[in-house]
């Protein structure tokens, strides 16, 4: 996640030069590659002189740099100088004796870019080269190489290739002690860990120089070389000019007012007009009734379309008509079979009377005597 999100600001970072140059730093410079006077305060190979009296430096001419201190001899001149630690542009006005108008400092002109080429010590494995070497983890950065110059993300993995079991030189700076020294490192795998070196580093937007602990950090919102402007630059609108109103004058620094004590004068009376007002024209009255007649009479039209759509019987039309009425009871059902098995009772005849024998029919035309 971290390195597509480096990857990403990389990207955005890509067209800085042409941002740093509205914001008052060019994309190219002079950098510092030594100092000679220690009374000066400029840092070799982090310090780029990108402007001068004034004016920023866009020709790569050292000629007319040499031509511009000289003229200055006996004064002073104004250098604008942009520092890698911390992406910085600060103002530095110095003496230039008369005798050997001179500063005494070696510059080249170069690519600011060329301090975006930092790997920063993030995790140092024990035992491994980097840890016999002394690299300090988060503490420190890999900022150059005697060896020759190194450009992009892959640059140092392919030098490391390159002096493999041999003796390799390390520019590295150290944030806590704000110190650069040479580290010298032998890269191997065979040291019993990942890589070639034993550490991990940073590289990319996230994991540029710091500003020094000894200066104060730029806060959330704050615009860097918001302050930094040019002669040659084009003016750009304040933002004090678009201020719709004025303030009032400050006091004087001796008087203290205590707004309970303040004589102010009475508030004067609203003014009064003689000429009478304009009539008012009276509104019109909407016929809301009308308006609402009308939209009754479409809603009725639409529903008796859609009834006669739909073949609704109205109200008034006849519904369907009721069953005729019976005449009578229900029709009485047929008389019945007569009933397969028939029994005669009769009552008990009384003493010495004859007793008749009951015949029962049973299915299949016999005759069973009781």
């Amino acid at each position: 996640m971290f390195g597509a999100l480096n990857r990403f600001i990389s990207r955005l970072d890509s067209d800085s030069p042409a941002q740093s140059a509205r914001n008052g730093q060019s994309a190219f410079g002079f950098q510092v590659l030594r100092n000679k006077n220690p009374e000066i305060p400029i840092e070799p190979w982090y310090d780029f002189v990108v402007g001068i009296n004034g004016r920023q430096i866009d020709n790569a001419d050292p000629n007319l740099f040499a031509t511009e201190v000289r003229n200055c001899a006996g004064s002073n001149v104004s250098l604008a100088l942009w520092s890698a630690k911390g992406q910085r542009l600060r103002n530095l006005a110095l003496p230039v004796p008369s005798p050997s108008p001179t500063l005494g400092v070696t510059l080249q002109w170069a690519s600011l870019a060329l301090t975006e080429n930092i790997w920063h010590i993030l995790d140092v494995s024990p035992n491994s080269p980097a840890d016999l070497a002394g690299l300090l983890p988060y503490g420190d950065y890999i900022v150059g190489t005697p060896e020759g110059a190194v450009h992009g993300e892959a640059g140092l993995g392919e030098l490391v290739e390159d002096y493999l079991d041999r003796v390799l030189r390390l520019y590295v700076y150290n944030h806590e002690y704000g110190v650069t020294r040479i580290v010298e490192i032998t890269p191997n795998r065979s040291w019993g860990g990942f890589g070639a070196l034993g550490c991990v580093l940073g590289f990319g937007a996230l994991h540029r120089l710091p500003v020094p602990l000894n200066e104060p950090g730029v806060g959330p919102g704050e615009t860097l070389f918001e302050t930094a402007r040019f002669s040659n630059e084009e003016t750009r609108p304040s933002q004090e000019a678009s201020i719709p109103y004025q303030t009032s004058a400050a006091q004087p620094s001796n008087e203290f007012l205590v707004p309970a004590t303040m004589d102010l004068p009475p508030p004067s009376a609203p003014p009064t007009s003689t000429s009478p007002a304009p009539p008012r024209s009276a509104r019109k009255p909407r016929n809301v009734g009308k308006e609402r007649s009308g939209f009754d009479d479409m809603f009725k039209e639409g529903e008796q379309k859609s009834k006669e759509e739909d073949f609704a019987p109205t109200s008034k039309s006849a519904g369907v008509p009721p069953p005729p009425k019976g005449k009578g009871g229900p029709p009485s059902s047929a008389s019945g079979p007569p009933s397969a098995a028939m029994k005669s009772t009769e009552p008990a005849p009384a003493d010495g009377a004859e007793v008749t024998s009951t015949q029962e029919t049973v299915p299949g035309g016999e005759e069973k005597d009781g």
